[in-house]
């Protein structure tokens, strides 16, 4: 190996390290899932094949690291509905199974009624597991030599189950029970941060004039791609959330008197509508494209349309630098950020109505379905309110926060 190669795995190396350094990394998140997960699955085992001698140990570490989900809530919720549905499913199989014997038409009643039984609702994701565990204990039962033995074993199943569950949710709770209060932040970032990076893209562009029309299709397609990623925000607040329910931490009880994630949740559901809005005015541009024809016919059409564009530029740059400050916004410092927000909000007013003045002095149509003014206009309207309430909304949080809850 050269020395180039070897100096980049160490630098890997160390970079990792680094991660895990970092209390909320994913890195470190991963990793002490991971070894939750296998002392959960090592004590559940002992407990099952040393202690109890289970002839089917494997049932007790395999529910245990099914429970050590993302958040305390999640472990407690996700183990009853899974002890449930294992119960029904080992119910189906004696119920059927000690009146009609081990034989293939049994076999194919247990399997029809366990999975109809998987489809009820309030067992959710656990569903199938009552499918599975029907046919395990079908297959424990017909190696069963009596009926005895057939309860006994039936029996010891929903026990292992047990067991694992709650060594699992144990595990979860009393070994560095996850918080994941800081995911709500990080998908306003996201949002906030995708919202820049497409609008700092944009203001150089039309600020130089009409772009063409592979770069509008461009912009077009690239606001049309943020589906994802506001579901991914959207799931991230609700972990937020649900980290701090029934979590044992002392920090979780504290917080759990004092954070609020409204302001959050309104502030993520602002920069939901001004992706919207980002995304009709890419939209409107690239339409200027369609027809080419009644383009080339208008006339002037550079003398009219780039000192609006030039105005347009600007009012975006403004959007950047308002998302820049949302692309860093952290609870412990929210009350300076909002300060910052309420300025830039005020300064970006002052860019609408230059543009809104613009096509006033241009004599610019704004109901002109075949010119983009309107729309232009109308969403510059919209994000202007929208950040002015998403200052206002952190505003009154961080002032809240000030006087001693603080606001997330």
């Amino acid at each position: 190996m050269s020395d180039t190669a070897t100096r980049e795995k160490w630098e890997r190396v160390a970079d990792w390290g680094r991660r895990l350094r970092r209390p909320e990394s994913s890195a470190r998140r991963s990793l002490l899932l991971i070894l939750k997960s296998a002392l959960a699955a090592t004590v559940s085992w002992f407990v099952s094949y040393e202690l109890m001698n289970a002839t089917s140990p494997a049932f007790a570490p395999f529910s245990a690291v099914l429970m050590v989900q993302v958040t305390v809530y999640q472990s407690v919720v996700q183990s009853l509905r899974y002890v449930g549905a294992v119960a029904a499913g080992v119910a189906v199989q004696a119920v059927l199974g000690l009146s009609a014997g081990p034989d293939l038409v049994t076999f194919a009643l247990v399997a029809l009624v366990a999975l109809v039984i998987s489809r009820w609702r309030l067992l959710g994701a656990q569903g199938s597991q009552v499918a599975t565990a029907a046919f395990f204990a079908f297959a424990t039962y017909t190696g069963a030599s009596s009926d005895t033995d057939q309860v006994k074993e039936l029996g010891q199943i929903v026990l292992l189950v047990l067991i694992g569950s709650a060594v699992g949710v144990g595990v979860n709770v009393l070994i560095a029970p996850p918080l994941r209060y800081r995911s709500a932040e990080w998908g306003i970032r996201a949002l906030a941060q995708e919202i820049h990076d497409l609008l700092d893209t944009m203001a150089p562009e039309l600020g130089e004039g009409a772009p063409d029309a592979d770069t509008t299709k461009g912009w077009r397609d690239r606001a049309d791609r943020t589906g994802t990623l506001v579901s991914q925000s959207r799931e991230g607040l609700r972990t937020a959330r649900e980290s701090l329910r029934l979590n044992p931490h002392p920090w979780a009880r504290r917080r759990r008197g004092t954070l609020t994630f409204e302001a959050y949740d309104r502030t993520m559901e602002a920069l939901v509508r001004m992706i919207s809005q980002v995304t009709a005015i890419t939209r409107s541009l690239d339409l200027q494209h369609q027809d080419e024809k009644q383009q080339e016919e208008e006339s002037g059409p550079d003398r009219d349309y780039a000192p609006f564009l030039r105005a347009y530029a600007t009012f975006l740059s403004s959007v950047v630098d308002f998302t820049e400050i949302l692309a860093t916004l952290d609870e412990d410092h929210l009350r300076d950020q909002a300060g910052r927000l309420d300025e830039a909000a005020d300064g970006l007013e002052r860019c609408r109505r230059e543009v809104v003045r613009t096509t006033e002095d241009r004599g610019l149509s704004l109901t002109d379905p075949t010119e983009p003014y309107g729309v232009l206009v109308v969403e510059a309207t919209r994000l202007s309110e929208e950040c002015r309430y998403t200052a206002d909304v952190l505003g009154n949080s961080a002032e809240n926060g000030s006087s001693g809850s603080r606001t997330a």
